[in-house]
């Protein structure tokens, strides 16, 4: 096997396909954009590069690759690689460089660095695509629909909102399901040959803290709240404000007693908050009435608060988290430092993981 040497570029290019954010994040695109198709021109469908960093990478045009015809050293038809038998050629390596923003020229691809480091990205990607076929039966129908409803809660839709955002794009819900279960293929991939083998001690978190203290410093005491209220009409009745109140409690109940709140409070609040499952943001304590400070400020994040009574009716709350002010001990941020340093070690450890593991398991070649 003769391959490249790794470079950063290579390893950047991969980790941005294998991110764990939701869809398109790494290229800063709507949620609910197209998904477009692999390109289609006259190279042969196995050497066709297509951008995996999001699903909804542009279809190279010969007007975005000016070289797409003859250059000086060779034609962009010229194979240049190979992965287990099948050709990438020069187009390939332009397309796919232009698709991931990073568009070079492919004449003297032997001199030329930047075309090398994206020939690289590509065989990369080959491999990681060859990986992830491993991985296909291992998803299961509950987790695809566990996955679409994160996407839906997170942009705040209604499943009937969500469906028409997704037909607005020109996506059906079929599409939809098999992209989810693309990118949660990638994400077990990732987590298992990459984020899990990331090291971190406690000696790392410490050393971490200790040189951001600051960043984990509380300046004013912060609350986050959702709230699920149930209105009472400024003349309601006896009659009526014990109807309400009854609801409330109702309600209530089935908060604490584990069903989603973001979905009882689009289906029960009279709030316009519900809108986005009841989540009202971050305050302080001068900025909300004292008796709704009252109720959520000896909660634990995650709780849900005794039904309180106000002008505007009965509220329901739900602390989401409380920052106090003051330092915030190790203990209560060492999750949140150790993924930041997994995250940043990961784009190694994945060159480490396709440059030592992947490329043994295969027979990768470049001819120039």
């Amino acid at each position: 096997m003769r391959i490249i040497t790794s470079m950063r570029f290579a390893g950047a290019t991969v980790a941005a396909s294998l991110s764990l954010g939701l869809i398109c994040q790494a290229a800063g695109c709507s949620l609910l954009s197209r998904v477009k198709g692999p390109s289609k021109n006259a190279v042969a469908a196995n050497a066709t590069a297509t951008a995996t960093a999001t699903p909804i990478a542009a279809e190279a045009t010969p007007e975005a690759t000016p070289d797409a015809l003859v250059v000086p050293h060779q034609t962009v038809g010229h194979i240049v690689a190979s992965v287990d038998g099948e050709p990438i050629t020069a187009h390939d390596v332009v397309e796919f460089s232009t698709a991931v923003g990073h568009p070079v020229k492919v004449d003297d691809l032997a001199n030329n660095d930047e075309a090398k480091a994206a020939l690289k990205a590509l065989i990369s990607q080959k491999l990681v695509e060859k990986e992830l076929q491993r991985y296909a039966d291992k998803v299961n129908e509950e987790q695809v629909d566990s996955y679409m409803e994160m996407v839906r809660r997170d942009k705040h839709l209604t499943p009937e909102q969500f469906k028409a955002a997704l037909a607005q794009s020109g996506m059906s819900m079929d599409d939809f399901r098999k992209h989810a279960r693309q990118e949660i293929e990638k994400e077990m991939m990732f987590k298992q040959q990459v984020r899990d083998k990331v090291d971190i001690t406690q000696a790392d978190l410490q050393t971490y803290y200790d040189a951001h203290k600051a960043d984990f410093t509380v300046v004013n005491e912060r609350l986050k709240i959702a709230q699920i209220l149930i209105g009472v009409p400024q003349n309601a009745t006896p009659q009526q404000v014990a109807t309400l109140q009854a609801k409330a409690d109702r309600i209530r109940k089935e908060a604490v007693a584990g069903a989603d709140f973001a979905d009882l409070a689009r289906k029960y609040s009279d709030d316009s908050s519900k809108n986005s499952g009841g989540e009202l943001g971050w305050f302080g304590p001068q900025d909300i009435l004292d008796q709704i400070y009252a109720a959520v400020k000896n909660l634990k994040p995650g709780d849900v608060s005794q039904v309180v009574r106000t002008n505007h009716g009965f509220h329901i709350l739900k602390l989401d988290e409380h920052q106090v002010a003051g330092p915030r001990p190790l203990d209560d941020v060492k999750d949140q430092i150790r993924n930041l340093l997994i995250d940043q070690r990961a784009n190694t450890q994945l060159e480490n993981w396709i440059d030592t593991d992947l490329a043994k398991q295969h027979d990768v070649e470049t001819f120039y």
